[in-house]
């Protein structure tokens, strides 16, 4: 019997120097859900936008533009997150019609947003009426709410 003891306190020793020399688990890295599209024009990054914000949505978060990137088709990509709503307030406007002008593919999405934004404000949805080429190499996009 105290030869089984010992062996039993020798094996207990050992388990608990293991177990002391592992620290616990910790995490090392966290990402909120993503969404990838892939877009030709001005026109569909617009639609990507809208599509990116309801998938979003299904994880009770807004979306939130976090790459953008040009594809060896001619392509272009661009990778939403999702990250937690924030409150937005936006702008009065007189009219329903909103006016943005930009240059790259980010001001883009910053102006459909603004725009999706002031819209639900309001209780209608955003319309898309017109993109613009303009003669300094900028567009100008042109939102309207409808109900």
């Amino acid at each position: 019997m105290p030869t089984r003891m010992i062996v039993l306190l020798a094996a207990s020793a050992a388990m608990a120097a293991c177990a002391a020399q592992n620290p616990p688990p910790k995490q090392v890295d966290a990402s909120n859900p993503t969404v990838t599209y892939k877009y030709h024009s001005d026109d569909e990054l617009i639609e990507v936008n809208q599509r990116a914000e309801t998938y979003c949505r299904q994880y009770n978060f807004t979306s939130r533009p976090d790459t953008f990137s040009t594809n060896s088709d001619g392509t272009k990509s661009v990778v939403f997150e999702c990250v937690p709503t924030a409150s937005t307030t936006a702008t009065p406007i007189q009219n329903s019609d909103l006016i943005y002008t930009y240059r790259t593919d980010q001001e883009l999405v910053n102006a459909s947003r603004s725009a999706q934004a002031y819209c639900a404000s309001t209780g209608n949805n955003q319309v898309i009426a017109s993109i613009v080429n303009n003669n300094d190499g900028s567009r100008t996009v042109t939102f309207q709410c409808r109900p």
